[in-house]
């Protein structure tokens, strides 16, 4: 069954790109009506629907947009919402950015627990795998393979000593990402930290939100949360990447060197190859494919739902 959060919940933390205070509250939501962000911050065309139709950007981090308004930096949250079962949720914030914590999904994951999860009178859909579709940029590869259950197997290959060549296999359960994945957080090098803060970008980045390495070690003085922590963050933000299809997969996800770049185009000819998916819906109402079934398309149903919450 479809599932949203009982009690509104909320907290505050920096943006990655703008360095400023970034407020976020999650609202409870009717059933099918996905995952919806509102920019509190801005008074018309403010409500994104988390969508694969509407992701604008995958540089550095997704980016979706709707109607000239975007907001960014959305995986790890999306991550996390997936994770833990959420398919119905408004996301309210005061910026062009989702706060980034520690840089990983943990934080938002002690908060959906705080909130509580409700289970709703409506049943998920869910996407099969019938047949292989992979892309690739020449570098890294991304793939959807037939599975009875939605498993993930990601590798990565760095040349830097620390990181190195690091795979991991999972098949996903909402105890497995709580346990093992959620609380990996994202890593960057030293140079590129200096290089995009000079282009005025990642201006909240720092030790407290990401593991930054040097030419030879990590710098941050705690280290290591596990010792692969590097390829379970992508496996981390994988999982945000894929919950824009708007449904669970049932399906093997194998990467190679993969990024937001390669994960959102894996899902685009996904949906363009029709022969190699089924929906499975126990509702039979599959009219709108990869939308939410109800979609809040104006101010006043926003509006109503946070009167009721």
């Amino acid at each position: 069954m479809q599932k949203t959060i009982k009690n509104k919940i909320t907290c505050k933390s920096i943006g990655l790109h703008s360095g400023r205070r970034v407020n976020m509250t999650i609202l409870p939501a009717d059933e099918s009506t996905g995952i919806i962000f509102h920019r509190k911050d801005l008074e018309k065309g403010s409500e994104i629907p988390a969508i694969l139709s509407n992701v604008s950007d995958t540089t550095l981090a997704t980016t979706i947009g709707s109607n000239g308004t975007r907001i960014s930096t959305v995986e790890h949250l999306l991550s996390a919402l997936f994770g833990m079962g959420i398919d119905n949720a408004v996301v309210e914030v005061d910026s062009f950015e989702i706060p980034i914590m520690d840089g990983s999904a943990l934080p938002f994951v002690n908060l959906l627990e705080k909130a509580g999860i409700q289970v709703q009178n409506e049943s998920k859909r869910r996407v099969r795998i019938k047949e292989a579709i992979s892309v690739t940029d020449g570098v890294g590869q991304a793939t959807f393979l037939p599975a009875e259950k939605f498993e993930i197997t990601y590798e990565i290959d760095f040349t830097h000593p620390v990181i190195g060549r690091q795979s991991y296999h999972m098949n996903f359960s909402r105890d497995r990402y709580v346990r093992n994945i959620c609380k990996a957080r994202t890593f960057g090098f030293l140079h590129e930290v200096e290089y995009l803060q000079a282009k005025g970008l990642a201006l909240g980045g720092s030790l407290k939100n990401a593991i930054v390495l040097d030419e030879e070690k990590i710098i941050n003085k705690e280290g290591l949360r596990c010792p692969d922590e590097f390829v379970k963050h992508k496996i981390l933000d994988a999982v945000g990447d894929l919950s824009l299809l708007g449904m669970p997969i049932i399906g093997h996800f194998v990467a190679y060197k993969s990024g937001h770049r390669l994960n959102n185009l894996l899902l685009q000819k996904l949906v363009a190859q029709k022969d190699h998916w089924e929906i499975i819906d126990p509702s039979e109402r599959t009219e709108e494919l990869f939308e939410p079934k109800r979609r809040i398309g104006s101010s006043e149903p926003l509006r109503k739902v946070q009167a009721r919450y």
